[in-house]
């Protein structure tokens, strides 16, 4: 009868221990809102396994306060433009153009925004806005065709006629 409930047991920490795993892996993806699901789906069924319990709950409150983001308030040029240059470097392309677009409403002349925007739209793929938006960025100032033609991000544009065209233009 022993046998029977230590092999029950094993069992029970082995589904426990996979459980966990898996939790770990959607937490180290950075999806904490999933994560926190698995976790809290953890403490429901597998309560009984202490071992494990202290580092679930660990996790869970990592979870919650990345969840709880700071409510950033952004509110002139400049704080667009800076939110939109980290979103950038962090490769959060959406909420990038989001941020430029909204700096670009508040001067819509400004070349540095038209140059990032261009930059954005090529890491999204959308190709025609880019050059749109740098073909701005370069009638804004003509330093833009420069640095677009040194961007290692545009290097796969140097073949494109309308990018040569718009980073020649005078």
């Amino acid at each position: 009868m022993s046998e029977t409930k230590d092999k029950a047991k094993k069992n029970a920490y082995d589904l426990a221990l996979t459980a966990y795993n898996q939790a770990m892996k959607v937490f180290h993806k950075g999806d904490f809102l999933k994560a926190q699901e698995s976790l809290k789906a953890f403490l429901d069924k597998h309560s009984s396994e202490k071992e494990l319990l202290d580092r679930v709950k660990i996790y869970l409150n990592i979870c919650e306060k990345r969840i709880k983001k700071e409510k950033i308030v952004l509110k002139s040029f400049d704080d667009y433009y800076q939110f939109g240059v980290y979103k950038l470097n962090r490769n959060e392309y959406p909420e990038a153009l989001k941020a430029f677009e909204k700096a670009l409403e508040l001067k819509p002349k400004e070349g540095k925004i038209l140059y990032l925007l261009s930059n954005v739209c090529h890491k999204m793929g959308q190709e025609d806005d880019c050059l749109e938006f740098l073909k701005k960025a370069v009638k804004a100032d003509k330093y833009f065709s420069i640095l677009a033609l040194n961007e290692l991000d545009f290097e796969d544009l140097h073949e494109n006629k309308k990018f040569n065209l718009i980073t020649r233009m005078k």
